[in-house]
């Protein structure tokens, strides 16, 4: 069954997609989510999910690890990539290594079970806002320009190939650029959301950029001890 027509002048409720093998926790997400104002579909496994996303399009895919055939990770991997749809894994797995893992294959969020429902909705509105059209502004420092409408960055005049969240981060740094931005500005921008437990993420992906953006002297990105971080013009 295809999509439901909008009505003209209405805007369209987002739509989220859960994936989880536990069809009571699928069931009381979809519930909830529903009672939010979001337009829901569940899956039982990666596989699964795959042609409701292609017939669907969901806003946002809410995911578990552990699924049988596809498991998250593999889903994960086959989502990343397209800037119109952001994936929130939801496991039960909660070593730092998996959240490692997940954020790396292209997951935006990265929630651990048990979980208050009033953060997976916080974390989805976060990411639903950051997906938001850009203001087509672009930025510049030193020899790196980020183009917010077109989301490119290049340096020196040769593309940098970042990741959403990496381009996120990359563009706060820049819009306060040789301004100390702290680990908790960062993670309300970039992450969306008050929960500042999370700020092994942020170095994570600073350590991404440094590296894409060769900064192995840290002169670019600064680090300011006990503070946060400043993008110098190096």
């Amino acid at each position: 069954m295809g999509l439901a027509a909008a009505t003209p002048g209405v805007p369209s409720p987002p739509r989220v997609l859960v994936v989880d093998d536990e069809h009571a926790i699928a069931d009381l997400i979809r519930l909830g989510l529903t009672r939010e104002g979001f337009e829901v579909r569940t899956a039982p496994d990666g596989q699964a999910a795959l042609p409701i996303v292609d017939e669907f399009q969901p806003d946002v895919v809410v995911l578990d690890i552990m699924m049988p055939r596809l498991d998250g990770y593999g889903l994960t991997r086959q989502l990343a990539g397209d800037p119109r749809r952001g994936v929130i894994i939801l496991s039960a797995r909660d070593e730092t290594r998996d959240r490692i893992q997940g954020l790396d294959l292209g997951a935006d969020d990265y929630l651990a079970k048990p979980f208050e429902f009033s953060e997976l909705v916080a974390r989805i509105r976060a990411l639903l806002r950051r997906r938001q059209p850009d203001r087509g502004e672009v930025l510049s420092c030193g020899d790196l320009q980020l183009d917010r409408r077109r989301r490119t960055v290049t340096r020196g005049g040769q593309p940098v190939d970042l990741s959403t969240r990496e381009f996120d981060l990359l563009a706060q740094l820049m819009e306060r650029a040789g301004e100390v931005c702290t680990r908790e500005q960062l993670l309300d921008a970039v992450w969306g959301y008050s929960f500042y437990g999370d700020a092994n993420n942020l170095e994570v992906y600073i350590r991404y950029l440094r590296l894409k953006l060769d900064d192995a002297d840290r002169a670019r990105i600064q680090t300011v001890r006990g503070v946060g971080y400043r993008l110098g013009p190096a």
